[in-house]
């Protein structure tokens, strides 16, 4: 990579282009002074970057030597949370407060509904979620198995769009009761619809009439000319709703980002969504389409006043964490730049377009930019990326906590030591969730050296589970976050299961979480329904007096004590763990596809991405240290799934076989050294090795 000298710096020429050329200009931000001030920041933060990452590994070499000297003996959680104290893993906790966060957009503070994750590198995949803040409720019911079954091919189905049309009216009446009568029976709206709430009208445009129910907007469209309005008896021909009220635009999990060509294309997105001027040309169907941003909505409210609504979701950046360093700057002792520090400095840099209004969309009206921290390990690295943001505002010149903070709940020392984590940012924080995926893949890297974990599937009824899951609630509510910030709930992996996601994620608002993660604009359009069911902040005073669950059952490991199981049953949790292995890295080395719909071993496509990887990957190199399975039985396992990960793959022109020959293959040697080097990898982290493969990969 040709690279470029910049105050001290050697930044490669490309990215150094495009922020000279690109994202500086309108910000009234010199070149030389910003390099200056950026240079400073690396070198303030960098050497303490690393000095966390040293603890991290000190912290698991203390605990894997005392379950080693323990191995055998029953798990004892007083003597496990005294050797945590002991050794600083777990602090004391933090006096009661309250965080102290100002300037919040009411999607993030006291709005309830779904949130999307999107890779940063697909500018149509962005476009579209960031589009998704209104969703067709007729289109994501007739389009999905959310009536129980798929919709027929051949043509538009009546039958099935009675059923749609049926169901969405049920709906109304649950949300927006009229006064008199039911929606199904009413027949002319010129004369007027009243609803029995008169709050919940809104506004009319000139062909729709505009509501809301615990927060959220519902727009009925009228349009008798329209193939489906014609047929009803008042000329509905949709029902709109406001559906995906935030999405977290990402450049960690998601993505394969491996040098400085992927990240400033991941950049270059970014930008493109804070300037508002964003579009994709595609092919569908034989036809070229350009995607653009969609316009904010307005609406004339009863008094003749204008009612104008955001057309788009509420956009987050995901950062990526303190463990990698990037090529893209080269730091003056001759080392690569932390990537994290490398994101705080330009995602921030971009988003000033946003706060100085250079384009013609706003996205936070509040003026804050929105950035989520993943994969942080306790308070001392929470406390770090306060100072980090610190330093970011002092070099952009903005005020003091205009960078606000989403906190990710993923990682055992986070969980364990949540208040305190929110305390280090709390006049910034404005978002926790529980992330079950990283979270479970760092709990079987943590107690590698206790013992043999239970099969995959049955990590999620293990008791640390249920814990965790209650305390980030609790926990966030007693800290203050109602009405200030996101208390979220993870991701439903299976896009093509809406009637599944229907009965399970119902749930979600139930336990007082105001936000949750869907994989697609559709699944956000039928998950906000779950909103309308339930009234998350009505609910919240009742969860916050229950007592905090405490930390005996989070410290709880879910090891398979006294299970001996079958040859059979081995081969088959492997052949299950190596199929989705394989099926994820395959796309990643070779495509540098980070996040994608990938066939499990029953051929039902999940959304797969580093997360997931990180689960497979852990668990079999822990049957693998303790002997439940041999090496041999390791790579029968992979051997046997190579042929089926290739057949899944076939109609794929871009997918490059690994079952001819698999020692060349570099995907196949990939999630091989995965399972190998497992117990190695810094805190069962994937990217290590990925990075590694995939740059291989990209110099051919």
């Amino acid at each position: 990579m040709p690279m470029t000298p910049r105050a001290g710096l050697q930044v490669d020429e490309h990215l150094a282009a495009f922020i000279e050329t690109e994202v500086l200009p309108g910000l009234d931000l010199d070149a030389d002074r910003f390099w200056t001030g950026a240079a400073d920041v690396f070198a303030r933060f960098a050497p303490e970057n690393r000095l966390l990452l040293a603890i991290r590994d000190d912290l698991q070499s203390r605990i894997d030597a005392w379950h080693e000297a323990r191995r055998g003996r029953p798990h004892d959680p007083a003597a496990t949370a005294a050797f945590l104290r002991d050794i600083g893993y777990l602090v004391e906790e933090p006096a009661p407060f309250a965080i102290g966060t100002l300037g919040v957009d009411p999607e993030v503070a006291t709005l309830a509904g779904p949130q999307l994750v999107v890779p940063s590198l697909n500018a149509r995949f962005v476009l579209n979620a960031a589009n998704a803040r209104w969703g067709s409720l007729y289109d994501a019911l007739y389009g999905t198995d959310a009536l129980g079954e798929l919709p027929p091919g051949g043509g538009y189905d009546p039958e099935r769009g009675a059923r749609v049309v049926a169901r969405a009216k049920a709906f109304l009446d649950e949300a927006v009761p009229l006064a008199e009568g039911s929606w199904a029976a009413l027949t002319d709206p010129h004369r007027g619809i009243a609803v029995r709430d008169p709050a919940q009208y809104v506004g009319r445009s000139d062909r729709s009439r505009l509501f809301r129910h615990h927060g959220l907007h519902i727009e009925v469209i009228f349009d008798p000319d329209h193939p489906i309005g014609r047929d009803d008896p008042a000329g509905i021909s949709d029902v709109v709703l406001e559906a995906a009220l935030s999405t977290i635009v990402d450049l960690e999990d998601s993505v394969a980002a491996v040098d400085a060509a992927d990240k400033t294309a991941a950049y270059r997105n970014w930008l493109g969504l804070m300037k508002g001027d964003l579009a994709e040309t595609f092919d569908k169907g034989g036809r070229s389409l350009t995607r653009t941003l969609a316009p904010d909505r307005q609406f004339s409210a009863p008094d003749g006043s204008t009612v104008a609504l955001p057309g788009r979701s509420l956009l987050f950046v995901r950062n990526v964490g303190h463990l990698m360093t990037t090529p893209a700057v080269v730091l003056p002792d001759g080392s690569e730049a932390p990537e994290g520090i490398l994101d705080a400095i330009v995602t921030s840099l971009i988003a000033l377009h946003d706060l100085k209004g250079t384009g013609p969309l706003r996205n936070s009206r509040a003026g804050s930019i929105y950035i989520v921290k993943p994969k942080m390990h306790g308070p001392e690295e929470c406390a770090f990326t306060n100072a980090l943001f610190d330093a970011v505002e002092d070099l952009l010149a903005l005020p003091r906590h205009s960078l606000k903070v989403g906190v990710m709940d993923e990682e055992r020392r986070t969980s364990a030591n949540l208040a305190a984590c929110i305390h280090a940012v709390r006049n910034r924080i404005v978002f926790i969730n529980t992330g079950f995926l990283d979270r479970t893949g760092d709990e079987i890297h943590t107690a590698m050296q206790a013992g043999p974990v239970v099969r995959k599937g049955d990590i999620k009824s293990s008791d640390w589970i249920a814990a965790y899951e209650a305390r980030n609630v609790a926990i966030g509510l007693a800290c203050g976050l109602d009405g200030k910030a996101q208390i979220g709930k993870g991701m439903w992996a299976a896009p093509d299961r809406m009637a599944e996601m229907l009965d399970q994620k119902a749930g979600h608002p139930k336990t007082g979480a105001n936000t949750a993660w869907v994989p697609s604009p559709t699944a956000a359009t039928l998950h906000v329904l779950h909103y309308h069911q339930t009234d998350v902040f009505a609910l919240r005073p009742a969860i916050a007096d229950r007592p905090l669950p405490g930390l005996d059952a989070l410290l709880t490991p879910p090891l398979a004590e006294g299970r001996n199981w079958s040859e059979a049953v081995i081969a088959e949790e492997l052949d299950n763990n190596a199929q989705g292995l394989l099926g994820y890295v395959v796309r990643w080395i070779d495509q540098g596809v980070g996040c994608s719909k990938v066939p499990d071993i029953h051929d039902v496509g999940l959304m797969e991405d580093r997360a997931t990887l990180r689960i497979s990957s852990q668990h079999m190199a822990n049957w693998l240290l303790h002997g439940v399975c041999t090496p041999e039985q390791v790579d029968a396992a992979l051997l046997r799934m190579v042929t089926r990960v290739d057949a899944q793959n076939a109609a794929d022109p871009l997918y490059r076989p690994m079952g001819p020959d698999p020692s060349n293959s570099l995907a196949f040697q990939a999630a091989r050294a995965l399972v190998f080097e497992g117990t190695a990898q810094p805190n069962g982290y994937t990217e290590p090795l990925l990075h590694r493969f995939r740059q291989r990969a990209k110099q051919g």
